[in-house]
């Protein structure tokens, strides 16, 4: 099963194609231009690279966000339009449950991930791995770092960019043992987003096209900005 996957919820755009767990090609690209006008020429290169032509991909999986507005509306717009025109099915996961599938935690230890929301705040979610399963405790937050370490009570690992906006408050929370991940695994990555795809596509658990959405935790019509 031929899967491309990928992620523009942060400056990292992240793009691979991998052939049921075994990946055949993956790109990593730091933004500094814009995003529509390098994603389709990218993904051409990534194909290329795979030696699996666009027409021979069995589906897409796309990161959800949270994250910029604008990037994730690029990407997911792109992998509609592709999976529309070929009839293929997609598969949709929140990039904070791709950033923690990537990050290697201990056992017994939870995973937290906090990525940069503007407006002095982050997105957060709580998880716990077994092995390569992933399980997300509680919901999705849009909240300031405080109320977010709050909530910690285990041995936690934390992982994303938020860690460089609020690295002195992180480790300053008290009562618990907090440890900082390497900046390698602070985004989301396609590797880790098209292992969790597999999953899905494995039992045929796609998502609407039409219905499919980024997953915003700011209100839709609000407008971020620093």
């Amino acid at each position: 099963m031929k899967i491309l996957s990928l992620d523009t919820s942060t400056n990292n755009f992240s793009l691979c194609v991998a052939d049921g767990e075994k990946v055949l090609a993956k790109k990593d690209i730091v933004l500094n231009k814009i995003l529509s006008d390098s994603i389709v020429p990218t993904i051409d290169k990534v194909l290329t690279k795979a030696k699996v032509p666009l027409s021979e991909l069995d589906g897409f999986a796309v990161g959800l966000g949270p994250g910029s507005f604008t990037s994730l509306r690029v990407g997911l717009s792109t992998v509609k339009a592709l999976a529309f025109a070929g009839g293929k099915p997609v598969v949709g996961i929140p990039s904070l449950d791709v950033i923690a599938q990537g990050v290697p935690a201990q056992k017994n230890q939870d995973i937290c991930v906090v990525c940069d929301a503007r407006r002095s705040l982050v997105y957060a979610a709580f998880y716990r791995k077994q092995g390569q399963r992933l399980t997300r405790r509680g919901k999705y937050l849009l909240a300031g770092i405080e109320a977010v370490l709050s909530q910690v009570t285990e041995p936690t690992l934390v992982v994303g960019n938020g860690i460089a906006l609020f690295r002195e408050a992180i480790k300053k929370a008290k009562g618990t043992e907090i440890t900082l991940a390497e900046e390698k695994f602070w985004y989301p990555r396609a590797v880790n987003l098209s292992q969790l795809a597999y999953s899905k596509f494995s039992k045929k658990e796609y998502n609407d096209i039409d219905s499919l959405v980024p997953l915003y935790l700011y209100s839709k019509d609000c407008q971020v900005v620093r």
